[in-house]
């Protein structure tokens, strides 16, 4: 009669090649993640796990199918679990380093390595860093150049890259543009700011909004003509617009139709955030009550702003969007100077009755704004950028032209440099 440890030497000879267990798996490396201190992928078995039925196969002689798509015969599936006989399997590996597929595959029986996809990606942009264009639109005097100036905290607006304040009034609506490479924590920003001066300031301003909407659009054709060339770039520069702040007038009465019709016109190509400018200029409660007045004008006329209701998605994102759709438009002010409050130096407006602190949330809502603009929401809108307008201009041109439409060698040359 034979021993137990023969039977098992005797069973290990006759197992066939294609079931034959698999060599160990590494262990974590020490720099991602701790191994356990004994073999990670056979740990001790609890005795609370181990029954009185027939004796338990040592785990280098369980056969281990690793992944889901190979044959499953002779193979237990059961691995880690009681089989209903009075005999229980090893269970999974601590640590927290077995997985199971929600597909039905099979347990990660040791670290792969998944998890550094997310590291990949960061150190990848902060190599290549990355590009977020804004437009700012509203007439004269209403503070744009201000406002983009305070939310990068730099002289970022075209008034601070060699405006003169002898430069007159345009008399039709122009597009103007300045980039700038800002830097912070490692991570490069090539940030370009769109301005449009001239709109809104003319004695008749019908359709002033289409030198705005052709920018807009040429944008994206630059970036398909791009991606339909036969030898694309690595890296096609993107000028799409990815936001458009919208600064209204501080009236305390209603949206100018004006106001009404440029939004009307633009909300389906590029992702916009209406602003009530210089809100310092009414009270508390007249700001709010406008504030009410606005939305209400804008869910009338069929309006939608950024962040729409129909892109949300998940519950969480919903409830996100929901407590910023209810704090728009937002009521800011903005200030590139400091001054000294409580000991401290903060961005403000100084009036005769004291100081406006643009970032004091109880004075105006600019915090919020800069919040939900650069740090919650940044790649978010160029996702929709990407995925919602452009794909909608794509697919028009597309039709347009019964499919991809060759592209000369003058525009490839034009393309190309």
């Amino acid at each position: 009669m034979y021993c137990l440890g023969s039977v098992y030497e005797d069973m290990s000879d006759i197992v066939p090649p294609e079931v034959r267990p698999k060599p160990a798996i590494p262990a974590k490396p020490p720099n991602v993640g701790a191994a356990s201190p004994s073999n990670p992928f056979s740990p001790p078995i609890p005795p609370s796990a181990v029954s009185t039925g027939p004796p338990v196969l040592p785990p280098s002689a369980i056969p281990v199918l690793i992944g889901g798509h190979g044959p499953s015969h002779n193979v237990p599936h059961n691995i880690g679990q009681s089989t209903g006989h009075g005999v229980a399997t090893p269970p999974a590996p601590s640590g927290g380093h077995s997985t199971h597929s929600s597909s039905g595959g099979s347990t990660l029986l040791g670290y792969i390595g998944i998890d550094t996809i997310i590291e990949q990606m960061r150190k990848k942009t902060m190599k290549t860093g990355f590009d977020f264009n804004i437009m700012v639109v509203g007439h004269s005097g209403l503070g744009k150049s201000t406002l983009v100036n305070t939310l990068f905290k730099s002289q970022v607006s075209r008034k601070s890259a060699g405006w003169s304040r002898d430069e007159k009034l345009p008399k039709t609506v122009e597009i103007k543009s300045v980039s700038h490479v800002i830097e912070e924590g490692g991570v490069k920003m090539k940030l370009t700011v769109v301005d449009t001066p001239g709109f809104g300031d003319q004695i008749n301003n019908d359709n002033c909004w289409e030198p705005i909407s052709k920018y807009i659009n040429e944008q994206f054709e630059k970036f398909l003509k791009e991606e339909v060339n036969i030898t694309r770039k690595r890296r096609i520069p993107d000028t799409r617009m990815h936001c458009c702040i919208y600064f209204i007038s501080p009236t305390g009465h209603s949206l100018r139709q004006l106001d009404i019709a440029f939004l009307k016109h633009l909300s389906h190509s590029v992702n916009i955030i209406p602003v009530i400018a210089k809100a310092d200029t009414m009270t508390s409660e007249e700001r709010q009550e406008f504030k009410q007045r606005v939305r209400k004008e804008l869910e009338m006329g069929g309006i939608e702003f950024y962040p729409q209701r129909e892109f949300d998605d998940d519950m969480e994102d919903k409830s996100d969007n929901d407590k910023i759709r209810e704090t728009m438009p937002f009521a800011v002010v903005g200030s590139d100077k400091e001054y000294q409050v409580n000991g401290k130096r903060v961005l403000g407006r100084k009036t005769a009755w004291g100081i406006v602190e643009v970032e004091n949330p109880n004075h105006c809502e600019f915090a919020q704004l800069r919040d939900f603009l650069i740090r919650s929401h940044l790649q978010d809108l160029k996702e929709v950028t990407h995925n919602i307008h452009y794909e909608t201009y794509r697919a028009k041109r597309l039709n347009e032209n019964g499919g991809l439409h060759p592209i000369s060698s003058n525009d490839t040359q034009e393309s190309n440099l």
